[in-house]
């Protein structure tokens, strides 16, 4: 088991640990956007050897890749002594549905010498019941077999989809590239009036702002998966600050 990690002096409340796939680059800078005082985030970054996803055969070669080098990030980012470890990448934990979801949060604990953790799966679920939503909408930057994890995790945790719209991006790079009116546009095909709260996976997908401004277009819940995984990882450790410009989430919860 992990032992209790000294103080650090410029972040007293929380030293998180966050792993991220070598090929992100919107994660730190939406975490950044939302860090409050005595906190820091310490990244370790997955080894990947081909970012090709354009298709559902490589996007599976992807993620069954990053399983075999997730060991080497994590081990070097708990040299720096996190006090808790947070996974910046969301594809992965949703995939097996709820078994996997909860088998990889159990892999990622194991790898942290007994960390907790905060997976998107598990940050995406919490947010969710926060709004008491039942029937939701999802949007992602995946290929259909990724979209089809998403579909069967939430399906699996009792929550009915009502439609879900996957951006299909071709590279694991390309998807920070995607501007924010599309990722709009994306929310809007997936509402409907009995939709009770629209949802983004994708950590490489820079939502949280227009997300954000979404919720105010629609007048429901709007949750970015990077908003919710910090959100879940400042809550689980005791931070109740509130961020505005992120939408309800941070602000009210």
């Amino acid at each position: 088991m992990a032992s209790q990690a000294p103080v650090s002096y410029v972040s007293p409340r929380a030293r998180f640990g966050l792993i991220i796939p070598a090929t992100n680059t919107v994660v730190e800078a939406e975490f950044n956007w939302m860090t409050v005082p005595g906190v820091s985030w310490h990244s370790g970054r997955i080894e990947i050897a081909n970012p090709n996803l354009n298709d559902d055969d490589t996007m599976v070669a992807f993620l069954e890749s990053l399983r075999g080098t997730i060991g080497a990030a994590v081990e070097r980012v708990c040299s720096c002594l996190p006090t808790y470890m947070v996974m910046g990448m969301s594809a992965e934990t949703f995939w097996g549905g709820q078994e996997g979801a909860k088998q990889f949060e159990q892999f990622m604990v194991e790898k942290a010498g007994g960390l907790k953790v905060t997976t998107g799966a598990l940050a995406a679920k919490s947010a969710l019941d926060v709004y008491g939503a039942k029937k939701i909408g999802i949007i992602t930057p995946y290929q259909a077999v990724g979209d089809q994890q998403v579909v069967d995790f939430f399906t699996q945790m009792g929550y009915t989809v009502h439609m879900i719209h996957g951006l299909r991006c071709d590279t694991a790079t390309s998807i920070a590239e995607v501007h924010p009116d599309t990722i709009k546009d994306a929310f809007r095909k997936v509402n409907a009036s009995d939709v009770d709260a629209l949802l983004q996976a994708g950590t490489n997908l820079p939502a949280a702002r227009a997300a954000a401004e979404m919720e105010k277009e629609l007048g429901k819940p709007v949750i970015a998966i990077n908003t919710a995984t910090l959100w879940h990882a400042y809550r689980t450790n005791g931070i109740l600050d509130k961020v505005k410009g992120f939408g309800s989430l941070l602000e009210e919860h």
